[in-house]
């Protein structure tokens, strides 16, 4: 019974209520202006509980409701793409079911030069400095100054960082004898009571769901937003920008539930619908005027797809290991990330020795305490009963031990986001052709992150059983780099402020502008853009 028709022009029109849309749209309309936000999918209103106890469940289906016709994609590259895997079309987006790490990019991620004409950033650190302080207090982040590797700070984080699991403990000890570093990690879920929301009370059901809300997700900043007097409208995806022939945009055309399509006029729009669905869209919006798609004078919308990899292993230990307690990470080490080809040793043997001369991505590792199954898993799919169910659960459970990590993808012009014109969605249009593959470098990195997670587990003992590597990695489901961000409007799609070279009044708000993609989870990065986005906005209206 939701209203659907659209508002009197606005002064800003969003697409998208992830977290950079809801951010974008929340400064704005505390600022006074008239905003809409057309947002593709539902709202996910006070149900989180009932989703919580159907992911536990073997028989739980698409905890967030993706896939079908709505959601159809191809993936037609080297390497398939599981594009629905992780994503989540509604109100909050993809923060509705993260992991809800939040690191700052390295300095060096922003200076480029690596092989394969890495571009530099049109920014650099110190530009965004600010606005990554601002977005640690508007999402809530728990974490501590400990990190040796970490870039220069200006203040502590908003809340304590989480203590560090048990596990942690175990991995702790080996990495010092190694002389590897661990820290605590930075996290969007509050360590104590903060904007309203309580402390984390421990369901261990993070990903794909936290029941409690202390982890954060975007949906509360698109509450604040309508608060303010912006207007959410929900199940209403854009189907195409419409132009006014002299190089504006005039109106985002949405459909709705009733069949319906709609024009939102407003003076300034900005895409925020993430690196598939906003390539995706400007290359629906092709017309005689933009026969390429919008924005893609420099053929640049939809290419330089990066991902990050994972990287791998673990096993069991003879000893208790605690997993499944937190259902987060709590601590990684950072100390291969900036040097990954750094030399390990231990009471002067080489145990890891350095890499040689090829380039290497930086290497983000991770310590799980998650690792092997959880006794609910065990239990929910057990056909035994009583003494033997218990039996088990005591043989499967609570030695496992595992390490992770993120190798980030150099940006390749063959990696992209094109339109498949034999598969198309619920309303007719193309779907989105994800071409994606690996190249040499990702797969050294892997090589080398497994290198480093093998001589950690074999200094604590484990027998290793499994390794994600080179031949058998995946995504970690962070898409960026379609919409690229640089100077040159022959080879990027948005100035460093963020708003596109070819259309005066459209901006974007994403992943989809990195130039690179380093090899930290980005959404921290995409709110700092998002704030800085807005800023921007503010000063033009």
């Amino acid at each position: 019974m939701a209203d659907r028709t659209p508002a009197p022009r606005q002064d800003v029109c969003v697409v998208g209520a992830g977290p950079a849309g809801s951010l974008v749209a929340h400064r704005l309309a505390s600022a006074g202006y008239d905003v809409t936000v057309l947002e593709a999918g539902p709202r996910f209103d006070g149900d989180r509980e009932e989703r919580m106890e159907r992911a536990i469940r073997p028989d739980r289906g698409d905890v967030w409701e993706m896939g079908g016709q709505r959601d159809a994609f191809s993936a037609s590259g080297e390497q398939f793409y599981p594009l629905n895997a992780a994503r989540v079309k509604g109100v909050g987006g993809s923060t509705l079911h993260w992991q809800g790490m939040v690191m700052r990019l390295h300095e060096a991620d922003f200076a480029g030069g690596l092989p394969n004409d890495d571009p530099a950033w049109p920014l650099d650190y110190e530009d965004l400095r600010p606005y990554y302080a601002e977005a640690e207090r508007a999402l809530g982040v728990a974490g501590s100054s400990e990190n040796p590797f970490a870039p220069p700070r200006e203040e502590p984080h908003p809340m304590p960082a989480f203590e560090p699991s048990y596990s942690d403990s175990l991995f702790a000890e080996a990495c010092e004898r190694l002389g590897i570093a661990t820290h605590a990690v930075p996290n969007a879920r509050n360590s104590e009571g903060y904007d309203g929301r309580s402390a984390c009370v421990g369901y261990g059901t993070c990903q794909p769901v936290c029941p409690s809300g202390a982890k954060y997700s975007a949906d509360n900043h698109a509450e604040k937003a309508e608060d303010e007097g912006a207007r959410i409208v929900d199940r209403a995806p854009v189907q195409r920008l419409e132009t006014d022939g002299e190089g504006r945009v005039e109106a985002a055309v949405y459909a709705t539930p009733d069949g319906e399509e709609h024009r939102q006029p407003a003076r300034e729009f900005v895409l925020a619908a993430g690196g598939v669905e906003i390539p995706r869209l400007l290359l629906l919006s092709r017309s005689t005027d933009h026969p390429d798609g919008l924005a893609n004078s420099s053929g640049a919308v939809g290419r330089y797809f990066m991902e990050h990899l994972f990287a791998g292993a673990g096993g069991t230990l003879d000893r208790e290991t605690r997993q499944n307690h937190v259902g987060f990470i709590t601590s990684e080490s950072h100390q291969f990330y900036d040097d990954p080809g750094q030399v390990v040793e231990r009471d002067g043997e080489t145990v890891v020795p350095a890499a040689g001369d090829e380039p290497l991505s930086p290497i983000k590792l991770e310590f799980l305490n998650y690792a092997g199954p959880s006794p609910v898993e065990l239990a929910v799919d057990a056909d035994d009963w009583g003494d033997s169910l218990l039996s088990d659960l005591r043989d499967a459970y609570g030695n496992h031990v595992a390490m992770g990590g993120l190798v980030g993808q150099p940006p390749r012009a063959e990696n992209r986001v094109t339109l498949d014109t034999e598969t198309t969605d619920d309303h007719g249009n193309p779907a989105p052709d994800i071409q994606w593959s690996w190249g040499p470098r990702a797969k050294r990195t892997l090589s080398r992150a497994n290198e480093v997670q093998t001589a950690v587990l074999d200094e604590l003992g484990a027998e290793i059983g499994w390794t994600a590597g080179p031949e058998s990695t995946g995504p970690a489901f962070h898409h960026m780099g379609t919409t690229r961000m640089g100077t040159d409007p022959s080879e990027s799609v948005v100035n460093p402020r963020l708003r596109t070279h070819d259309v005066a009044n459209l901006w974007v708000a994403s992943s989809s502008v990195f130039p690179t993609a380093g090899s930290m989870n980005p959404t921290l990065t995409i709110a700092a853009l998002a704030l800085k986005c807005a800023d921007h906005l503010d000063e033009r209206l």
